[in-house]
């Protein structure tokens, strides 16, 4: 299946002459071969753009491949003009499937006889639709409302498309020099995790309602209420929302929004999601990111679309604090000695000349607004440093990295001159000090208090246990050296009987060159056997 689904992939990308993208001078001579020779298919849409083609392709192809050009949709300063309109197309706009089907998965999922038993107002014409799902429109109980529905059959072709993934990695492992420190396998599980549970849309009206809770009353986002009594594996109803699409340069410039304010309150809003609430949205993408019409100069984003989310262990978000202030006081040894100690690269790495890479790589980008940044040439450097100093891939930070990609995505678009470090560094700072401290010593104090007094009518029991073990602690020693020393002497019997038995043999083979008797060589072969059967039979406890 794996074999059929490449070559059906394959297919695609040359029946849509993606082939064409790579320049001919890149291409050995047996790839041209294989490509006259064997994959002879032709180029269907010769009259469309290339963009045109790569969106059709990628459509074709299915969600995981959609997912992967809506990322890339959002870096419009890597991509041409028209390859970078037509991957946004994919955000919200891909080909809807029958709306009678979405129906009847309503009604099932619902347990209603008909639509107009719990919804008004019902819109059989899709609002939008995306890779995984499409929304309709409603009115439940006087409030307008959306009813995300999951696309029929969508679970089988995502699992074989990672199926492949998976066996690509697997292969990738184990050919590339670097493909034990890339782990690609566990990026793809990673990636199987969070895509799977997309797919169950419980999952993600519960991530929804906590994102609520985190932000509720928040001036810089708004998310809207789920209804989670209707909303279950197939079928999520949502509070309708009304907002300009985070893409629609013109239109916010037209509501004469404040652009700065908007790209600082992302930065800010990702920030908070990240280290506050260790809890981020990881797909977002334009298509699920608006922005509120009611306060052109107070900008509020509103973001929908809760599938995908990443979070952070205390560890992992203390060391990217960390590191990140120190990237932004340009202190690259605490850079380095911060990778050695979270085990990020081998502890016997030259710290010194760890921090001199680093510092070739970060000091040309600070000061600098995103518009003048080349952050492409910036992670090509990086990868290179993390090759060179065997820097281990953690698959806990791909989903960081990629909403990372998104924000800078989308700051460009907003407000090009924003200085991403100087917007950051005061929010991590401010975290950094509620962290470490007499204020964060009370916080902690006070948030164990409950336990410790529970468990301190305990202490004088548990202090006289671990007392009273210690000291039986000498005995249990002693006793245990005798047991080893015991061990050791039939151990070293059983060797000498194994070795007798040997040297037995061994004069049974030589003897008959010298005598013609039989029993001269029978007697010694005894004594071996004898020998090996005493050697078996010793018991080592």
């Amino acid at each position: 299946m794996r074999i059929l689904r490449l070559y059906h992939i394959n297919k695609v990308l040359l029946q849509h002459g993606l082939d064409e993208l790579i320049p001919p001078s890149w291409l050995p001579w047996y790839a041209k071969l294989g490509r006259y020779g064997f994959f002879w298919l032709r180029n269907k849409h010769p009259e469309k753009s290339q963009g045109v083609r790569i969106r059709l392709a990628l459509q074709t192809l299915g969600p995981v491949f959609i997912k992967f050009g809506q990322m890339l949709s959002t870096r419009k300063d890597l991509l041409s003009v028209d390859i970078a309109s037509e991957l946004s197309i994919l955000q919200d706009k891909v080909a809807p499937f029958d709306s009678a089907v979405a129906e009847q998965i309503i009604l099932k999922s619902l347990g209603l006889q008909q639509i107009t038993d719990l919804f008004t107002d019902f819109d059989p014409k899709p609002l939008a639709s995306a890779s995984i799902a499409q929304v309709h429109t409603a009115t439940l109980a006087g409030n307008e409302v959306v009813i995300k529905v999951i696309r029929p059959d969508i679970k089988r072709t995502i699992e074989s498309d990672i199926e492949l993934m998976r066996t690509v990695a697997a292969a990738l492992q184990n050919l590339l020099p670097d493909g034990k420190r890339l782990r690609p396998v566990e990026v793809v599980e990673e990636y199987k995790r969070t895509i799977i549970d997309e797919l169950d849309l419980s999952h993600e009206a519960a991530n929804g309602i906590q994102f609520k809770r985190n932000f509720e009353g928040s001036e810089a986002l708004y998310v809207p209420t789920i209804y989670s009594d209707y909303s279950h594996k197939n079928v999520m109803v949502m509070e309708r929302i009304y907002g300009t699409p985070i893409s629609d340069i013109a239109q916010l410039n037209a509501r004469n929004t404040n652009m700065k304010k908007l790209a600082e309150r992302g930065v800010e809003v990702f920030f908070t999601q990240v280290f506050r609430d260790s809890f981020f949205h990881a797909d977002m993408h334009p298509g699920n990111i608006f922005v509120s019409p009611l306060n052109p100069d107070d900008p509020q984003y509103i973001t929908i679309d809760f599938g995908i989310v990443g979070t952070l262990n205390s560890e992992d978000k203390r060391y990217l604090a960390e590191n990140f202030i120190a990237f932004f006081n340009r202190n690259y040894r605490k850079v380095a000695q911060l990778h050695v100690d979270s085990g990020w690269v081998p502890s016997n790495t030259d710290i010194d000349d760890f921090e001199a890479s680093i510092r070739r790589v970060c000091e040309p980008i600070f000061q600098k607004p995103l518009a003048e940044i080349e952050f492409s040439n910036v992670l090509l450097q990086l990868f290179n440093t993390a090759r060179r100093f065997n820097m281990v891939i953690q698959p806990q930070l791909v989903l960081l990295q990629k909403t990372l990609l998104y924000i800078e995505g989308l700051g460009r678009q907003l407000y090009p001159e924003l200085d991403l470090w100087k917007t950051a560094k005061p929010f991590l700072e401010n975290w950094m000090r509620e962290q470490i401290g007499v204020k964060a010593m009370y916080s902690k104090i006070k948030a164990n208090l409950p336990y410790w007094s529970e468990k301190l009518p305990e202490m004088p029991d548990l202090i006289y246990d671990t007392l009273k073990q210690v000291k039986k602690l000498p005995e249990q020693q002693r006793q245990h050296f005798e047991i080893l020393q015991a061990r050791q002497r039939q151990q070293t019997k059983r060797i000498q009987y194994l070795l007798i038995g040997a040297t037995m043999f061994i004069v049974s083979a030589i003897v008959p060159l010298y005598q013609d008797h039989w029993w001269w060589c029978a007697a010694p072969a005894m004594a071996g056997l004898v020998s090996w059967f005493i050697a078996l039979n010793t018991r080592i406890d």
